[in-house]
C-alpha cells in the first residue's frame, strides 16, 4: 500500500514539473520582464543580439529576484510545515496560494479583474478572498501585458527619435538609396551604452513590481 502511495506521489510530482513553465509565464513577473527585454532588442534594431537564450536567462533570474520575497513566504508557510509533516498536502497547497495571490493582486488592475469576474458570471466579490484563483490568473496576465507594453513604448521613443532624425538627414542630403538603419544603428547602440541602458531598464523593471 505504501508503494502505491509513493507511486501516486511520484506521478503527481512529475505532472507538477511539467506545469512549471506554464506557471512561470502566468503567475510571476516573467512575462513582463521578457517582453520589455524584447522591446529593447527591437528598438535597438539588433534582432539577434542579445540572443533569445540570453534574454530568457536574464528574464528568469530577474524573475527569481523579484519573486524572492513571495517564494520565501511560500517556503516558510507551506513547504517547511509540509516537510515537517505538521500539515497535509491540501493545507500546504492552500497556504502556498496566499502569498502568490497577494503578489498577483498587487500587480492586477481593478478593471481587468472586474472584466474576468463579469465573464465568469460571478457575484461581485466583497473581499479578495472571494475572487477565485482561476479568475485572478487571467486578469493578472492581461495586466502584465499592458504594463509591459507601456514600458516598451517608453523605451521605444528615444530610438524612434534617432531613426526619424537620421532618415530626415539622409533625405535632405539626397542619400535616398542608403538604408537609414546602417547609420542609425551605431548611434542607438552608442546612446544605449552612454546612458547605461541595461542598468536603467533593470532598475525600472524591478521597481515596477514595487
Amino acid at each position: 500500500m505504501n508503494d502505491g502511495g509513493n507511486a501516486v506521489q511520484l506521478l503527481i510530482l512529475i505532472g507538477g514539473i511539467t506545469l512549471v513553465p506554464a506557471l512561470l509565464f502566468t503567475v510571476t513577473g516573467f512575462t513582463r520582464i521578457l517582453i520589455v527585454l524584447g522591446f529593447i532588442r527591437t528598438g535597438l534594431g539588433t534582432p539577434t543580439a542579445p540572443p533569445n537564450q540570453v534574454l530568457v536567462g536574464i528574464a528568469i533570474f530577474l524573475t527569481i529576484f523579484v519573486m524572492a520575497p513571495t517564494f520565501t513566504q511560500i517556503k516558510e508557510q507551506a513547504i517547511d510545515p509540509l516537510t515537517a509533516e505538521k500539515i497535509t498536502q491540501a493545507e500546504a497547497f492552500e497556504r502556498g496560494q496566499k502569498p502568490l495571490r497577494e503578489f498577483m493582486f498587487q500587480q492586477t488592475r481593478t478593471s481587468d479583474l472586474a472584466l474576468f469576474v463579469k465573464l465568469a458570471k460571478l457575484e461581485r466579490p466583497k473581499t479578495r478572498a472571494d475572487v477565485p484563483t482561476y479568475v485572478l490568473i487571467p486578469a493578472f496576465i492581461i495586466s502584465e501585458l499592458k504594463t509591459a507594453f507601456q514600458i516598451g513604448f517608453l523605451i521605444f521613443l528615444p530610438f524612434l527619435v534617432i531613426d526619424l532624425v537620421v532618415s530626415s538627414t539622409l533625405m535632405s542630403m539626397g542619400m535616398v538609396m542608403l538604408p537609414p538603419v546602417f547609420i542609425s544603428l551605431p548611434f542607438k547602440i552608442l546612446l544605449f551604452v552612454l546612458v547605461d541602458g541595461w542598468h536603467l531598464v533593470t532598475q525600472s523593471l524591478v521597481q515596477s513590481f514595487a
